[in-house]
């Protein structure tokens, strides 16, 4: 398994950034100031790299006391892909495309387990924001089983603009909420298809909201009034799977 590297410094993540790595997450230290710093943040914000502010003791427990110079980064173990991309060759290949869309789950574990089952279940990339969500590290792929590494995840600036691109190429995109009305085994979740699930806090944002065409909830027989989100994506994700099944039968 690839693991997550530490490069610290200002200069040298600039160097690696300038040289084409993938970086999960930048931490900056929140005392420092300095034009080789501003330059970093302009960097960091031109290509969409994810950075948090944190005091300086964060930073020297992940180098364990080196000289970081205010600047950590993680690069991450896998490589991140555009939907924009991704779509165009799914459609030119005949099939109907699958994808998953997770709105802030931030639980590694979590996030590892519906890997693992959206690429069981056939899902062609996993898409999600660049802020509030879980880091794709070595703890990721392991709970995934080493799925990380076999399917597509995607990030993204804006959940909203990258599920209206979406909808726009003919998708239906479909919301797993426990306040939906729907019972998931009666919605039609055949064809193109995109499966929303959201926080374990709040659900889906109210923004993305507005653009789910079809809320659907899993009836739950007790008292618990919800499912963990990696149970209920698996649930989502292999009912879309049974339906087209018998499509195309």
């Amino acid at each position: 398994m690839r693991h997550s590297t530490l490069i610290y410094g200002v200069r040298p993540i600039i160097e690696a950034i300038n040289s084409g790595a993938v970086f999960e997450k930048v931490y900056l230290q929140n005392t420092v100031a300095g034009p080789q710093l501003k330059d970093l943040k302009s960097l960091l914000n031109k290509n969409a790299i994810a950075y948090n502010e944190v005091p300086q003791i964060k930073l020297d427990k992940l180098v364990q006391f080196k000289n970081h110079q205010g600047a950590v980064g993680l690069i991450s173990p896998v490589g991140f892909q555009e939907v924009e991309t991704i779509l165009p060759e799914i459609l030119a290949s005949g099939r109907a495309p699958f994808f998953l869309v997770l709105d802030r789950i931030t639980d590694v574990r979590n996030f590892g387990a519906i890997a693992r089952t959206a690429e069981c279940a056939g899902v062609d990339a996993i898409i999600v924001p660049i802020k509030e969500s879980a880091a794709v590290n070595e703890d990721a792929i392991k709970t995934s089983a080493g799925a990380l590494l076999k399917i597509p995840v995607c990030k993204t600036a804006s959940l909203f603009k990258t599920v209206k691109f979406l909808i726009d190429s003919g998708i239906k995109v479909v919301g797993a909420s426990e306040k939906a009305e729907t019972v998931v085994y009666n919605a039609d979740l055949t064809g193109p298809l995109a499966i929303v699930l959201g926080s374990e806090e709040d659900g889906i944002s109210r923004e993305l909201l507005k653009l789910v065409g079809t809320l659907v909830k899993i009836p739950l027989q007790k008292e618990i009034a919800s499912l963990n989100v990696s149970v209920a994506a698996g649930i989502t994700m292999f009912e879309a799977v049974r339906q087209n099944s018998l499509k195309d039968k």
